[in-house]
């Protein structure tokens, strides 16, 4: 039995897995807040009491980068070493593994009920894939062939200088700069950079907030799920979200087409994490593709370039085809 996580700057999602019902089948889900606890071992607890199971080993995807089986998360306070990990939970080995390098390993996997498709383009055979990931933080990771399957590359690209391409991106980029020093990507185009947007779009027009919703927004501490419902659901009457939801989907349109340029993705682009399955309407209504088209010389190419969103869970997905397949690569035979 594997014990399998996601461990997000949000959210903790927590399963168990077997080699009998493969990597989709859990035995059990769970979710945590992860601001309720002091750290992972924690949860594990919580959830393996509550689950009767003792997993021969765990593999949790995490948001931030894993250097030789040790990570800061990015998002959240907490430092996990894959030793101490396995330790304090009672199992013989613990896996740390970057959650875009996660979701990048489940994408070969997909099957076709779970992505929504926002460009067809023209997907090139064995070509390099591409995933940008907007949950809390932004993710971004992508994919190249050897010869005989995938392999999936992790990456730090959302936190590369954001570059405004308009005259309004230009006033978010100087009104963030005033409050951070320095911009990146994550601070625009992610769940943490949503109301960075809309505190820039309310310093130009205050008179456009109403009291109501500006109360509302004072009383919770992540005011970005409450400026997406609003911004999806309730433009007309708040504005404000509406226009922080449409610099958002542009920002998002031109760093996905970055990093494909970069890699070189006509393979495809996979747009995960949080955020694009609750915007589909907004990244299929041509915004998206205008911002992501708009690379001069290089349109014709990124025209072609295929554009889907993930509708599941690729991170938990991926945390245990990996460790499944570690299971069954063991040369000594022994079983997770």
């Amino acid at each position: 039995m594997l014990l399998v996580g996601d461990v997000g700057g949000t959210t903790i999602r927590l399963a168990l897995a077997t080699a009998e019902r493969g990597p989709r089948d859990f035995l059990i889900v769970e979710e945590f807040s992860s601001a309720d606890y002091a750290g992972l071992a924690p949860v594990v607890e919580v959830f393996l009491a509550k689950a009767g199971a003792k997993p021969k080993a765990a593999c949790f995807c995490v948001a931030g980068p894993v250097i030789q089986g040790r990570t800061h998360l990015t998002n959240l306070s907490w430092d996990l070493d894959e030793d101490a990990l396995a330790e304090a939970i009672g199992v013989p080995r613990a896996i740390l593994l970057n959650d875009l390098k996660a979701i990048a390993l489940a994408i070969p996997h997909l099957q076709p009920s779970e992505v929504i498709e926002i460009n067809p383009g023209e997907g090139a055979q064995h070509a390099p894939l591409a995933v940008v990931a907007p949950g809390t933080g932004l993710g971004e990771a992508f994919m190249i062939w050897d010869g005989r399957a995938y392999i999936p590359c992790a990456s730090e690209g959302g936190h590369a200088d954001f570059a405004p391409t308009n005259a309004v991106q230009s006033g978010l980029w100087a009104f963030l700069t005033d409050r951070f020093r320095r911009v990146a990507y994550e601070r625009v185009a992610s769940g943490s950079g949503l109301p960075n947007i809309y505190d820039y779009v309310r310093s130009v027009d205050p008179g456009s907030e109403i009291p109501e919703f500006r109360d509302a927004l004072r009383r919770v501490s992540d005011r970005a799920p409450m400026i997406l419902q609003a911004g999806v659901n309730d433009a007309v009457k708040n504005p404000l979200a509406a226009e922080a939801v449409r610099i958002f989907i542009d920002v998002l349109g031109a760093e996905s087409a970055n990093l494909a340029l970069k890699v070189l993705a006509t393979g495809g682009v996979y747009l995960a994490g949080g955020l694009p399955p609750r915007l589909i309407a907004q990244l299929q209504d041509g915004a998206f593709m205008r911002a992501f088209t708009a690379k001069g010389r290089f349109a014709g190419l990124l025209q072609k370039v295929p554009v889907k969103v993930v509708m599941t869970n690729a991170a938990l997905l991926g945390a245990a085809i990996h460790g499944l397949e570690l299971d069954q690569s063991c040369d000594d035979g022994a079983q997770i």
